[in-house]
């Protein structure tokens, strides 16, 4: 008798050789974080951060008589309360992490903590709009629209312009829809200027502004919970300002831990972290909310 062959079934699909890709793959399109470019930045154990400040003297003028009135003067505490705790726990089965080829446990963990600082940055990112005392309105179609975008920055730099701290430079934060106006605006900004724009794409820069772009949808208008509760309208708003104005305190950054849990196979994988924020008074109306129109 002739020995039989096994059939192979060349087309089935589990004949081929298959490629995974790890975790790194799907953080491509992460959205980038702005918060600790425009902000200071406290990682102390410290549930309360104080910044007291006093009154600006005032300048008496008068001929020449040799005396003076003394003033009184006052002294405001300005304080930053952690009041906020962002959290997200998962469990992950033992058989999902067994028979997985990627390390889904740490990718768990590296994802639940990216989903949390991107959280607590779109939080800062819309306490900056909603709490700055400045005020603009852009010309109709705002940023979209290419010449709209010189008369935007020189207004607004007029209005944290002629003080004698620069402090870290101003900033813009935009969403991604945005960018149309102000690459338009690049590409026609001067030869070396506009030079620079069709070799490179969208600068991140302009008449000295650093330009932050968010993704679309970041401005919105929602209840914050924390130390106060906070209703933010910020849908067709943008934010202006100088950076190192505000801070925001993370106690101990973002802490990720994987623990046995009864009845269940696997680990529960949590990550947590506590959020407080500022805008000092002082600089209020050096951060500008700026209205689209």
């Amino acid at each position: 008798m002739a020995e039989a062959f096994p059939v192979t079934n060349t087309d089935g699909t589990t004949s081929w050789n298959t490629k995974f890709f790890g975790p790194n793959l799907q953080q491509i399109l992460r959205n980038a974080l702005v918060a600790e470019a425009v902000c200071n930045v406290d990682r102390s154990n410290n549930k309360l951060i104080y910044n007291p400040y006093s009154s600006q003297p005032t300048v008496e003028i008068s001929t020449l008589t040799g005396t003076y009135t003394p003033a009184a003067y006052t002294t405001t505490n300005d304080t930053l309360t952690v009041g906020t705790e962002f959290k997200v726990g998962e469990q992950v089965y033992d058989f999902e992490r067994v028979m997985q080829h990627a390390d889904i446990m740490a990718d768990r963990m590296d994802n639940q903590a990216y989903a949390i600082k991107t959280a607590i940055d779109k939080y800062i990112v819309n306490l900056l709009c909603e709490d700055g005392t400045g005020t603009y309105t852009t010309p109709t179609g705002g940023f979209t629209v290419g010449s709209n975008i010189p008369v935007i920055f020189a207004n607004l730099l007029s209005k944290i312009e002629g003080y004698s701290t620069p402090m870290g430079g101003a900033y813009l934060i935009v969403e991604n829809t945005d960018i149309v106006g102000i690459l338009q605006a690049q590409l026609t900004s001067g030869f070396s200027y506009s030079d620079r724009s069709l070799n490179n794409g969208f600068l991140s820069n302009y008449a000295g502004v650093d330009i932050y772009v968010v993704a679309s949808g970041t401005f919105e208008n929602a209840t914050y919970v924390g130390t106060d509760t906070t209703s933010i309208t910020n849908s067709g708003h943008r934010v202006f300002g100088v950076k190192g104005a505000a801070t925001y305190a993370v106690p101990q950054d973002v802490t990720s831990r994987a623990f046995d849990v009864s009845g269940k196979t696997g680990k529960e994988v949590s990550t947590n972290g506590l959020f407080g924020f500022k805008l000092w008074n002082q600089f209020k109306a050096l951060t500008v909310d700026i209205t689209l129109a």
